[in-house]
């Protein structure tokens, strides 16, 4: 899929590019704000803690099951309640997550990098992705920059299991030796730490410069190689060539 010299840059979607947060405007429609924003902390922090519970249970669950799963478990959670009409509509609209801010512009700037290969890499099934980024008001308009779309449902795992990384560089043409050679960028802490385990490079988005706190690895290996505040800061390391796979042109 890459040509030799180009340097793959794999996002993350949701957290990264999509604002997981946004779902609580639809929430609103149906619980009012206060709670909304309950309701989608609550629902993330489920989708998230199920994906990590089926890794370690060794069984897997399409991740568009985890979400409306992780749904109906936060309504319950915050003692409200959901008509199956609601649910599906919800559902619906996490296709349509709103990008964060800086998503918009830094993408048209790295749209005209040659020697960069954009794709995405997800927990979510192909359908969700696929409708997310073909479709999504925000996100559909950039669709072509995408190289590929990647996603778990191949190997039945979710980040960060080792195998998801390593699916990742089979699907780029990478060999194992050679995954270094790929860059992961994503919002997500646990997705930082799963690609530096398997030997992939990092950039991790802090959006809300809180600074690196994941204790979970000590030294190198468990931090990021780059740490920026928004994907603008990340266009401007592709422009000056702080991003690269060995043998590229700058």
């Amino acid at each position: 899929m890459t040509s030799d010299g180009s340097t793959i840059l794999a996002f993350d979607l949701y957290g990264t590019l999509l604002s997981t947060e946004s779902i609580a405007k639809e929430l609103t429609k149906h619980f009012g704000g206060e709670k909304a924003a309950a309701v989608a902390a609550t629902w993330r922090k489920n989708q998230l803690e199920y994906t990590w519970r089926l890794n370690s249970m060794n069984q897997y669950h399409p991740f568009s099951t985890i979400t409306r799963r992780s749904l109906h478990h936060a309504i319950a959670e915050n003692k409200l309640e959901l008509q199956s009409n609601q649910a599906a509509s919800l559902m619906s609209a996490y296709d349509c997550l709103s990008t964060f801010p800086d998503v918009a512009p830094a993408l048209k700037s790295l749209a005209k990098q040659l020697l960069i290969v954009p794709v995405i890499f997800s927990n979510g099934t192909q359908e969700m992705v696929s409708n997310s980024v073909n479709h999504s008001p925000d996100l559909s308009p950039y669709s072509e920059i995408f190289k590929n779309i990647i996603t778990v449902e191949k190997i039945q795992k979710f980040k960060p299991h080792p195998d998801v990384y390593y699916h990742l560089a089979d699907s780029v043409g990478k060999t194992r030796e050679q995954i270094g050679d790929i860059w992961l960028v994503s919002g997500n802490p646990f997705d930082i730490v799963g690609a530096k385990a398997v030997g992939m490079k990092a950039i991790w988005v802090d959006r809300g410069a809180g600074g690196w706190a994941d204790g979970l690895i000590d030294g190198e290996k468990g931090r990021p190689d780059m740490v920026i505040h928004g994907l603008g800061q990340l266009a401007e390391a592709v422009e000056g060539g702080k991003i690269s796979t060995p043998g590229a042109r700058s």
